[in-house]
């Protein structure tokens, strides 16, 4: 039995990378692939036509091939592949996803911005980021295990709101609607550990989960449980353990239930808990930047396990067809619940004495989407528009119960309407527009003391900072030709970024003082792609810019967010070959650069905090038989010196350091012994590559100068029934 391709008689350019999308899964006869550029190719046992994939890019599924817009899809099958190299989802995507930063061993996605500005990440739309102060912890929000598939809209919308300027991360989770027999399910069963110096170093996996359907009811559970070991550095030491990785635990629980209602209404109710907490057995002995690194020595932290100590998210959705006019409807309640727990700090600067640091979030919501088909003279058209409500509650605080930020209580009201007209069958136009109309209350509140006897404590009078923006977005797609698939887009985002790190430094008694304007984002996007006989090429540009951007700098010793105006820019582009039915190459090429303007006129480059180095993907597929799967990955970082020296300490400023290019090989290979049973074996950084991950680099400070991680291994047995 032979594998070949079969392209669908569009192909549609989204952006652009395939690198590591074309992933197979462990247990599949037709492993869907997804390009970049919307381009889709699927590797199959028989000659049969692709399925259309469906995206919500639009608020509602549509055919991948009418969004002209950049769009990254991660299968069932492309996330099993990569999560038997690691089931972190930070890595997961640091490495298929371009534009989108590299991972680091921290449990933090510091510095994976997407295409050099903040990203949203939502579990099935329920927000899961924190804008008002942004704890970094969001993409690991979540276990794969749980995830249908991953869909990244990259460049600014705000069509889920605050908080994309960059774009949007959505996690679909696990769906019942294929589902016919009462019962079902998946055994998990993974053990881990670094073969070069494994002391310490095992760890483990354990996760189940059961679906089926009985009449009208349908039904998705699971859970899971992990360990991660002692994580290692290629040369045998114990990394950093700042923020890290090492000893912790992660548990997931998840439940997904349906009832059809009749023919066109249903109920979907879906709960899911995250948590993921270091239980460390190491202390970080600060290295020196530039010249060695932070490792772990034994000991133990005084306080609380950081991480994420909860993530809950539930859910209500009503689903009505054919209301009127053919008209779907959706509603849908949603609550989260979300705290990160920060190290702590034996002796801080920004309050007196030791601590350590939570960000507690509560987000309730109610969306209310439409769509509505009509005829525009003899052009097949529709409409889709609805309401958005958001409260969203975040605050930080010390363990100990003093206030390092009050609650700041956002409620955001936004309209929206998006209209796609089908010119002419092969040309597609969409554009809308989106009003955010939302507040911020701050009640009356004293800045957290920097000495003894509450010295340096303002007290600040309360009240509310007002945010209104009209968001506006237009695109345009050709897809007659597979030789030239061209589309052109513009779209706006709005962002509420960072106001907690204004709220917490406050030195004025009035709130006024604190007012600050939302970051509105202008994204400029135009690209292509083609096929040509074993080849398939795309390539796409971009521009970014605000008035006002949200660029992370040293002021005094603290990380602050400098409102100056931002043009960021940048390129993808990805090659494909199938040379034969049993070998596939390609690779992919991102970059990424941006400038920021001061008040003087003068134009200086923005720092690693939100602008990443240049990344390169390539891979190399090998198939001998319908069994058997062997996949190469490469993930490449290029270097990155933008920035000086202070002259005065020879020292660089925060997020200025420059970082060196690093190399690094995954490998996957699996075998699907029958239908019930499959095992796979994962290693990651293949080559035991000694290297200092990027934002160590970057970040140009002693205590986060921390390599990464040497190779590991990790053993896959699943069971499906």
């Amino acid at each position: 039995m032979c594998y070949i391709f079969n392209f669908q008689k569009h192909h549609y350019i989204q952006s652009l990378a395939i690198g590591l999308l074309l992933i197979n899964g462990l247990h599949t006869s037709a492993q869907n692939v997804r390009f970049q550029n919307s381009t889709k190719l699927t590797l199959l046992d028989t000659v049969q036509n692709l399925n259309e994939v469906v995206v919500t890019a639009g608020r509602k599924p549509e055919s991948i091939s009418t969004v002209p817009s950049s769009i990254s899809i991660l299968s069932t099958k492309e996330i099993e592949a990569q999560s038997q190299i690691s089931t972190n989802l930070a890595s997961i995507l640091g490495n298929t996803i371009p534009g989108l930063g590299t991972a680091t061993n921290k449990a933090t996605n510091s510095g994976q911005t997407l295409r050099g500005r903040s990203v949203l990440v939502l579990i099935d739309g329920i927000p899961q980021s924190t804008p008002l102060m942004n704890g970094q912890r969001d993409i690991r929000s979540i276990d794969p295990s749980v995830i249908e598939r991953v869909e990244v809209i990259k460049g600014a919308t705000s069509i889920y709101g605050n908080g994309s300027a960059g774009g949007i991360i959505n996690y679909i989770t696990k769906r019942n609607d294929s589902l016919s027999n009462p019962i079902g399910g998946v055994t998990t069963v993974r053990s881990t550990i670094q073969p070069y110096r494994s002391g310490e170093t095992a760890g483990y996996r354990i996760a189940q989960s059961l679906y089926g359907r009985l009449n009208k009811f349908s039904y998705t559970a699971s859970g899971s449980a992990d360990y991660m070991g002692l994580q290692r550095d290629a040369d045998g030491l114990a990394l950093g353990q700042t923020d890290g990785l090492s000893n912790s635990y992660q548990y997931n629980a998840f439940v997904k239930l349906g009832y059809d209602i009749d023919a066109s209404s249903s109920l979907v109710a879906v709960y899911n808990l995250y948590n993921s907490t270091q239980h460390a057995k190491y202390i970080s002995q600060a290295g020196i930047y530039g010249e060695s690194p932070t490792i772990g020595i034994k000991g133990e932290d005084p306080g609380e396990p950081a991480g994420t100590p909860y993530n809950h998210n539930a859910m209500l959705t009503y689903t009505k067809n054919n209301l009127f006019n053919n008209t779907l409807l959706q509603v849908s309640g949603y609550y989260n619940t979300f705290r990160s727990m920060n190290r702590y700090v034996a002796n801080a600067t920004a309050w007196y004495g030791p601590g350590q640091t939570q960000i507690n979030s509560t987000k309730k919501g109610l969306r209310i989407n439409l769509n509505t088909p009509f005829l525009l003279g003899q052009f097949p058209s529709e409409v889709t528009y609805g309401l958005d409500l958001l409260n969203d509650v975040t605050n930080q605080d010390l363990t100990d119960g003093r206030v390092y930020i009050p609650n700041m209580d956002m409620i955001n009201m936004a309209p929206y309407a998006q209209l796609k007209i089908d010119f002419l069958e092969n040309l597609i136009f969409k554009g809308g527009l989106r009003y955010e109309n939302a507040s911020v209350k701050i009640n009356d509140f004293n800045t957290i003391a920097t000495g003894p006897d509450n010295a340096g404590s303002i007290a600040v009078t309360g009240g509310k900072i007002p945010y209104r923006g009209t968001m506006f977005n237009a695109g345009l797609r050709f897809n007659k030709y597979d030789f030239f698939n061209p589309f052109i887009s513009f779209s706006q985002g709005f962002a509420i970024n960072e106001l907690g790190r204004i709220v917490r430094r406050a030195t004025d008694n009035d709130l006024d003082s604190l007012k600050t304007d939302p970051i509105i984002t202008n994204n400029y996007e135009i690209g292509f792609s083609s096929t040509y006989s074993i080849f398939q090429l795309s390539a796409a540009y971009y521009r970014s810019t605000s008035k006002l951007g949200a660029e992370l700098v040293d002021v005094g010793g603290y990380l602050m967010p400098q409102r100056t105006p931002q043009n960021i820019y940048g390129y993808e582009i990805a090659l494909n070959a199938r040379l034969s039915p049993q070998w596939t190459v390609g690779g992919t090429y991102a970059y990424v650069e941006g400038k920021s303007e001061q008040e003087n006129g003068t134009k200086n480059y923005i720092n690693g905090s939100l602008i990443g180095p240049p990344k390169a993907t390539g891979y190399l597929y090998f198939t001998p038989n319908p069994a058997w799967n062997i996949q190469l990955f490469w993930v490449h970082t290029s270097a990155r010196d933008r920035f000086e020296p202070v002259e005065s300490t020879g020292k660089y400023r925060a997020a200025e350091g420059s970082v060196n290019d690093v190399n690094l090989f995954n490998l996957n290979a699996s075998h699907r012994i029958n239908n019930q049973w499959s095992m796979g074996l994962g290693i990651e950084n293949l080559f035991n590559t000694d290297f200092y991950t990027v934002l160590s680099q970057y970040r140009a400070e002693n205590v986060n100068y921390v390599k990464g991680m040497g190779t590991i291994a990790s053993l896959n047995v699943n069971y499906r029934f």
